[in-house]
């Protein structure tokens, strides 16, 4: 089951974001925010937290929200699975809910940010399992060697 983040999860998420060896402790700092933003706000325009339930127990969750100045563009900041469930299906299902909530918000593209570095390949394949195609790389954007890679999906029916 998926649901809409509520307050008595957070510790939850704090727990999966802090157990994934592939974030930064920065990265984990901006992962925190964005859910301690979504508590606060409730509006698709902003961050939009989903968690997916395994039994009472969450197992993921999602972060997305639509990019400034656009009509119909949104952004998929987060997509983590606890990695105790990971190669489950819970991610695709995690994505699938994504886009219909951005087909539900009159989305037309979902945009997915991530790293060129080798410890992110497990993440571009899954974007590209999934029908995501590379719409932008910045060389060296992260840092030197460390490209920004943005992937893309139009999604309009």
């Amino acid at each position: 089951m998926i649901r809409k983040l509520q307050s008595d999860d957070r510790q939850r998420l704090f727990e999966i974001i802090d157990g994934v060896d592939n974030f930064s402790q920065e990265e984990k700092k901006v992962a925190v925010e964005l859910i301690e933003e979504a508590l606060e706000k409730d509006n698709v325009d902003s961050y939009n937290v989903f968690v997916y339930l395994r039994g009472s127990r969450i197992a993921g969750y999602y972060c997305i929200g639509r990019r400034p100045l656009t009509d119909g563009v949104f952004d998929l900041y987060w997509i983590v699975v606890d990695k105790k469930f990971q190669n489950k299906g819970i991610g695709k299902k995690l994505l699938d809910h994504a886009e219909n909530f951005a087909i539900k918000s009159n989305g037309r593209w979902v945009l997915a940010e991530t790293s060129s570095q080798e410890n992110y390949n497990e993440t571009r394949n899954f974007y590209f399992r999934n029908n995501y195609s590379i719409v932008a790389e910045i060389k060296d954007f992260y840092k030197l060697n460390d490209n920004l890679i943005v992937f893309g999906k139009y999604i309009k029916k």
